[in-house]
């Protein structure tokens, strides 16, 4: 795949659980972060587009779990978005670095709201104009 984005990480003892494996719920963090860095590559982060009355909202996410990391494994997330009506949604692949075995699958539905009013989502048009013409090829 022709991914946009690629943030890589590692796992932190204290995320993981009795059994030596990332906690379901960090998942969600990593996922987060990955979305975070990517948005800053546009020279844009949350502070600065709230300042302006827009605030980007997780709508749904569906995690799928495939493979558990543990403590010390060094993984990467691959991002690919598109737009579906309002919604932007954010595909992400995590891999570990050490053997690229996909591990977890996760689309995140985001939409935007301006003055805390729902909107068409043409903020995403605005902010992912390359990305999103890079999809539709």
């Amino acid at each position: 795949m022709d991914y946009i984005y690629e943030h890589e990480m590692k796992v932190r003892d204290y995320e993981c659980d009795m059994q030596g494996v990332v906690n379901n719920a960090n998942y969600l963090h990593y996922f987060e972060v990955a979305r975070h860095e990517f948005l800053e590559t546009k020279q844009v982060n949350f502070h600065w587009l709230h300042e302006r009355g827009i605030d980007l909202m997780v709508a749904r996410v569906d995690i799928r779990y495939k493979y558990s990391l543990k403590g010390g494994d060094r993984f990467v997330i691959k991002l690919l978005i598109r737009r579906e009506g309002i919604r932007l949604i954010v595909h992400h692949d995590l891999y570990t670095l050490s053997d690229e075995r996909l591990c977890t699958q996760c689309t995140t539905e985001i939409i935007a709201l301006k003055h805390g009013r729902l909107t068409n989502g043409a903020i995403f048009d605005t902010l992912f104009a390359e990305e999103l013409n890079k999809n539709a090829l």
